[in-house]
């Protein structure tokens, strides 16, 4: 499929998604939501994709919401605005809820509904000249499609300071807040990235999905009385399928399983 905004490569079981308006530094409008929540829908079902990383052409990731698409936003009827911001509500859904492993390497600036971006994958990673900055306050907005992420990620504590300054933070700060997981040269980022898709690789991409799963069963909807049941039932399913049978006995014959390249 093409696309206007964005850039899909795909090498070595892993797609990555370049957000492609560099003249604009990556500025999010309706054609980038409407495109982001098409590829990671249709990567998350591809077979032969492992994982997702998230990146950005030219001098920054994403420096927010395009000026023009803001401009006509003001210009909408109350029903036009609901319909465009659930849209935007499900691109950072779509990232979140991927079946695959999601990452994002950030350089330059994140600014605004950037930070969903990275807040809803897995793994985040930072050159350690990034801006980060939640100023929709600043602006009389509210960072409200991105907040279930944002407050998953860095807590109540962090996204109020975040949130209700909008200041600017750089990216040792964001790895303080637990923002992004690390952050450093763009050298070193793009080794940590290759050491954490390498993790990635040697994990049964099976496995890999029903942790998520089970990831997110256990912090966002199971009672506590329930996670012993859900836990055991989780483990002696899985032992049964023919990727733990596999994995198990590729430990025990002290060679790599299949999916390990």
């Amino acid at each position: 499929m093409n696309f206007e905004t964005i850039e899909i490569e795909c090498e070595n079981n892993i797609a990555t998604i370049w957000l492609n308006r560099p003249d604009v530094r990556n500025a999010i409008n309706q054609q980038m939501i409407l495109e982001l929540i098409t590829a990671y829908i249709n990567l998350g079902k591809d077979e032969s994709v492992r994982m997702i990383v998230l990146r950005g052409r030219g001098k920054s990731f994403c420096t927010g919401a395009d000026l023009n698409w803001m401009r006509n936003a003001t210009t909408f009827t109350n029903e036009e605005n609901l319909k465009e911001s659930k849209t935007l509500a499900m691109c950072f859904h779509s990232i979140y809820h991927c079946k695959k492993p999601t990452l994002a390497l950030i350089h330059g600036a994140a600014m605004g509904g950037a930070n969903g971006f990275l807040a809803a994958c897995d793994f985040a990673y930072a050159t350690d000249d990034t801006v980060f900055a939640f100023s929709e306050v600043k602006l009389g907005l509210i960072p409200a499609t991105i907040s279930p992420y944002i407050i998953k990620r860095v807590g109540e504590f962090h996204a109020k300071d975040l949130m209700l300054t909008g200041r600017k933070i750089d990216a040792l700060t964001a790895v303080q807040m637990h923002l992004i997981n690390q952050c450093g040269t763009a050298t070193e980022m793009e080794i940590q990235l290759n050491a954490t898709i390498e993790h990635l690789l040697a994990a049964g991409p099976n496995a890999v999905k029903a942790c998520k799963d089970l990831i997110f069963e256990v912090v966002n909807i199971l009672k506590h009385n329930e996670l012993t049941d859900y836990t055991a039932a989780s483990i002696a399913g899985i032992r049964k399928t023919d990727e733990a049978q596999e994995g198990m006995t590729a430990f025990l014959e002290k060679r790599k399983p299949h999916w390990n390249p």
